[in-house]
């Protein structure tokens, strides 16, 4: 889906890299297996992104070590990740500049409908989080810490990954857990097949709105490594954003189709994942446009611990666009 601005912007992005032959090696786009990687399926096949110099395919990380050690071997340039992440690979040194934000907050609290309404009615309970010490507990520890609410009040486990926590809740071996899309869609979903009814209990970007004021969680977008940056060029770059922008209309215009496409991407079904894209508070906005918020995200984090953020607030070299 390409209207006449964004076929404006490409054919001008086209220009200012005339006569480059597309290089044979492809431009790998890696996404999480959360809904903004469903930006990523459709953004590589905008008509936008013909004026890059290299062809554009997605694959997929599983787990933030994979990503982590993806970016630190150079074998992955493009990567949709945590946006503190990206702020603590820049920090450290490792050549990493934010381009986007694809999402605003896709992390609910699950539980049974009508057990809990606040984070205070967490008190007590059992509460399974995937990821330990990444996005997830670091959002969830802050969100309490905001409350007044400490950790020994109640019992946080930690999955792997986020279908071991669904897992979890849906054995009845937790009473909630906190889940990103389209983890959420899916227990619900298997929750109803079941007879059970869990619901989206607490919406942590409005949780996180409440506590810090912030307008928005930046909570992931799209960041690329310096070589790369260099080989794109700010023309690039600019024709990446504007793929993506291209691919937002398209995914929020028809969900089923690109999670259809993406369902074997993903490992889930394509019902799920179209379910879960009203939930994901997808955009594709410039990382310098998102930097107030980004800043409050990342000064809360390091509230809790500096080395979260890599110790400082990123510079103006951290947004690429």
């Amino acid at each position: 889906m390409l209207d006449r601005r964004h076929f404006l912007a490409a054919a001008a992005a086209s220009l200012a890299m005339p006569h480059v032959a597309r290089a044979a090696e492809p431009l790998l786009l890696w996404g999480p297996p959360a809904t903004p990687g469903l930006l990523l399926v459709a953004a590589a096949r905008e008509a936008a992104l013909k004026a890059l110099p290299m062809p554009v395919e997605v694959r997929i990380w599983r787990t933030p070590d994979e990503m982590r050690a993806g970016l630190s071997s150079g074998t992955m340039k493009a990567v949709v990740m945590p946006s503190y992440a990206a702020a603590n690979l820049h920090n450290r040194g490792l050549g990493l500049r934010l381009v986007n934000i694809l999402t605003q907050g896709l992390l609910s609290v699950v539980a049974p409908a009508g057990t809990v309404k606040t984070l205070a009615d967490l008190k007590g309970k059992r509460v399974v989080v995937p990821f330990k010490n990444d996005m997830p507990d670091f959002i969830f520890r802050r969100l309490l810490a905001f409350s007044q609410i400490t950790p020994d009040e109640l019992s946080i486990d930690y999955s792997g990954t986020p279908p071991e926590a669904v897992q979890l809740l849906l054995a009845g071996r937790a009473d909630a857990a906190l889940l990103s899309e389209p983890a959420s869609a899916g227990a619900l979903l298997l929750a109803g097949l079941r007879g059970k009814e869990l619901e989206r209990a607490i919406d942590t970007r409005l949780a996180w709105r409440e506590a810090t004021g912030a307008a928005s969680l930046p909570q992931a977008g799209l960041a690329i490594s310096d070589p790369l940056g260099r080989e794109l060029g700010e023309a690039g770059i600019r024709t990446l954003q504007q793929g993506m922008e291209a691919a937002l209309a398209a995914v929020l215009a028809d969900p089923s189709a690109v999670a259809s496409d993406a369902a074997t991407l993903f490992q889930l079904p394509g019902p799920v994942l179209a379910r879960a894209v009203p939930f994901s508070n997808l955009v594709v906005q410039p990382a310098s446009a998102a930097r107030p918020d980004l800043e409050k995200l990342f000064a809360a984090l390091a509230e809790g611990d500096p080395r979260i953020i890599g110790g400082k607030l990123p510079g103006n070299g951290f947004y690429a666009l």
